[in-house]
């Protein structure tokens, strides 16, 4: 399999050159890795002449765009598969590459995404939300499993996530100016054409954020903004149900490991996720000045 690995990056230090370490020790082969740089300072030196196969391409910070810079990435590939990822994804061993390509052995899988395991440093919330949306077990989502997953059907983490450029293409790749979740949109592209998208729990990478209330708050407002402009995916499709289930389950979960205190957290940054949120969803009745606080990319309403 021919396969080609694009990473958006934003100030990439050690962490990342350590990531290119981890890729270029996969047992799968991987032919090209596309680096698109937005360009703010610094850029480690010396990449392309270290890796033979590693090509960097710097954009304005006007410039990027959560799916249009991944689809400028494209344009310079020609392999069969892209594997999309981000520059804090750290590959768990080096079968990452290798088991999201065997997925593909399925012809309706035309996505797979990897299992994000919790940093050492990740908050115990944090951790035990990382379980709750990347468990153990590898699964195929199609259109069949709506009514049971309702919006998890779509779930898809460009954080680290395989796809076939063919489909891709045809499918006319990830929205081009989307303020966030081009994953999820383009998923359930392939969702409703019927095609399915690949859990893969023995694919691993480490990923996770101890993220503030107020960075969980934006994060949830585009994440509903993302939803409600893009009602030929989501409409009709219940989402609210699976961050309830969350809170259910983390709260049983913080008095199993006999730490109750940490509930007052859990209703603080679920609060903070709700609010975001819902604010979110009625976007279009805020003034301008209050979207740009609650958003975390204010590029995206500048070129809106």
């Amino acid at each position: 399999m021919r396969i080609d690995v694009i990473i958006p990056t934003f100030h990439p230090g050690k962490e990342f050159l350590e990531l290119l370490k981890r890729l270029e020790s996969q047992t799968q082969n991987i032919h090209k890795i596309v680096v698109m740089n937005t360009r703010t300072g610094a850029f480690p030196e010396g990449l392309t002449e270290y890796y033979d196969n590693v090509e960097v391409y710097h954009l304005d910070r006007s410039e990027f765009d959560h799916g249009g810079t991944r689809n400028a990435g494209v344009g310079h590939t020609d392999a069969e598969y892209l594997l999309f990822m981000t520059q804090d994804a750290m590959p768990a061993d080096e079968y990452l590459v290798e088991r999201l390509a065997e997925m593909f052995a399925n012809p309706q899988v035309k996505a797979a995404y990897a299992r994000q395991l919790p940093r050492k440093e990740c908050r115990e919330l944090e951790r035990y939300t990382r379980s709750f949306n990347y468990p153990e077990e590898s699964r195929i989502q199609t259109k069949s499993d709506l009514k049971t997953l309702g919006i998890k059907t779509f779930f898809c983490s460009n954080v680290c996530a395989m796809y076939e450029r063919e489909t891709f293409l045809k499918q006319g790749g990830f929205i081009n100016h989307t303020i966030f979740n081009e994953d999820m949109i383009y998923a359930g592209g392939l969702i409703k054409n019927d095609y399915g998208i690949a859990y893969v729990a023995e694919a691993r990478v480490i990923h996770s954020h101890n993220y503030s209330g107020i960075k969980q708050f934006k994060r949830n407002f585009d994440l509903a903004v993302s939803q409600t402009e893009h009602p030929e995916v989501f409409g009709g499709v219940v989402s609210e149900q699976e961050g309830i289930r969350l809170v259910k389950q983390t709260a049983v979960h913080c008095l199993k490991i006999r730490k109750p205190w940490l509930i007052f957290s859990l209703v603080f940054f679920s609060g903070c996720k709700y609010i975001g949120y819902k604010l979110g969803r009625n976007y279009q009745r805020l003034p301008g000045w209050l979207v740009q606080r609650c958003t975390m990319n204010r590029e995206y309403w500048n070129l809106k």
